[in-house]
């Protein structure tokens, strides 16, 4: 009787077994959010990996992209001057004005020091000899050399000038992450495009994602996929930086995807130097499927774990041809790529369950007899 039960509760664990294959759809239990803290089921239907599912999911990424690179487009406008900013004035035949630009050892001059000019205060002005206080911010430079010549026409007589931005000062924004120089990269007169911003912070590191960018302006974060704007035949140069913005480069290793089951090497994937990672390139980091335990027809992905709405893809690997469908599939990261185990193995691993059992069982009947 004890041997009976014994085996009776041993053929019930098959029902939980590891390594049994995933039915068309899931239930996971979830809590509900209500006061009575009543379970809720979650239904999480399982989706074919197929070519109309590739490309839907590729038109979408694509659309996305085109979106975003049309809102944070512009036409570069005149640079205009600010707090911060040093001018160069030199006023021709009167050297004298000349040294009221200030000497400066250059010698020992820091990087953050600023260079030999006159400065645009706070209140957005300059003190210039003879002219006294002149207001220059917001102006562009041509006016702001109009606006001195005006004060110095009531001094001397046509005075020939030119006024230059001896450094730009009064805007800037900054490159986090993954660049050779991060750190607060100065807007001047250059319109400071996508490109421009990542050039003047020495160019990408070798672990840059250069797919998962993040500019946060004013507060609102914006995923920017240089990959797929190159893909698509658009331009990065027409976005345009604005002072105060936040451009983050992440690094590849954040982006991983777990890859695990009946593969030869259970490994964190990293995505490509580009930032791309297909399915195939996963399992090729895994060191590809175990021929020996994996069931090729039972190749899942699952998308957003850690979200309200998780996706499962599925995909059978049977046929090479279907190999191709992995090529294209993009993977994304946190993404879980699983391999199910074969029939040999769900009944190996059954048996290890039952085994204990039923050796329980044989040493108690035969201890009661």
């Amino acid at each position: 009787m004890i041997f009976c039960a014994a085996l009776s509760f041993g053929i019930a664990a098959c029902a939980v077994a590891p390594g049994m294959r995933m039915p068309a759809s899931a239930t996971l239990p979830t809590g509900s959010s209500d006061a009575q803290g009543q379970q809720a089921d979650l239904q999480i239907p399982i989706i074919d990996i197929n070519t109309a599912l590739i490309r839907k999911l590729h038109d979408n990424a694509d659309q996305t992209s085109v979106d975003q690179t049309r809102e944070l487009s512009g036409q570069p406008g005149p640079y205009t001057l600010g707090p911060g900013d040093v001018l160069q004035i030199t006023v021709w035949d009167h050297p004298e004005l000349a040294a009221a630009l200030g000497a400066q050892n250059q010698g020992n001059a820091r990087p953050y020091d600023p260079a030999q000019g006159f400065v645009v205060d706070n209140s957005g002005n300059i003190q210039f000899p003879y002219a006294g206080s002149i207001h220059v911010t917001g102006l562009r430079v041509e006016q702001a050399q109009q606006a001195v010549y005006v004060e110095l026409s009531k001094i001397f007589i046509k005075p020939q000038l030119t006024v230059r931005v001896a450094s730009f000062r009064a805007k800037q924004i900054y490159v986090d992450g993954e660049v050779h120089t991060p750190g607060a990269v100065p807007v001047n007169d250059i319109p400071l495009t996508l490109y421009e911003a990542i050039n003047r912070a020495g160019g990408f590191s070798t672990t840059a994602d250069q797919s998962r960018m993040i500019l946060v302006r004013n507060g609102v974060s914006y995923r920017l996929n240089l990959s797929r704007m190159l893909e698509s035949d658009q331009n990065p140069s027409n976005i345009l930086l604005k002072s105060g913005d936040l451009l983050r480069v992440v690094s590849r290793d954040d982006n991983g995807v777990y890859v695990m089951g009946e593969v030869n090497r259970p490994v964190t994937a990293v995505p490509m130097k580009s930032g791309k990672l297909t399915l195939s390139d996963a399992l090729s980091q895994a060191g590809s499927l175990n021929t020996a335990s994996a069931d090729a027809a039972q190749l899942y992905v699952i998308r957003g774990s850690l979200n309200s709405q998780p996706e499962v893809f599925h995909l059978d690997a049977h046929s090479p041809v279907s190999m191709i469908l992995a090529n294209q599939f993009e993977l994304q990261p946190k993404d879980v790529v699983y391999v199910d185990g074969n029939g040999l193995v769900r009944f190996s691993r059954v048996l290890s369950l039952l085994l204990p059992a039923i050796n329980a069982g044989l040493t108690t009947a035969i201890v009661t007899k």
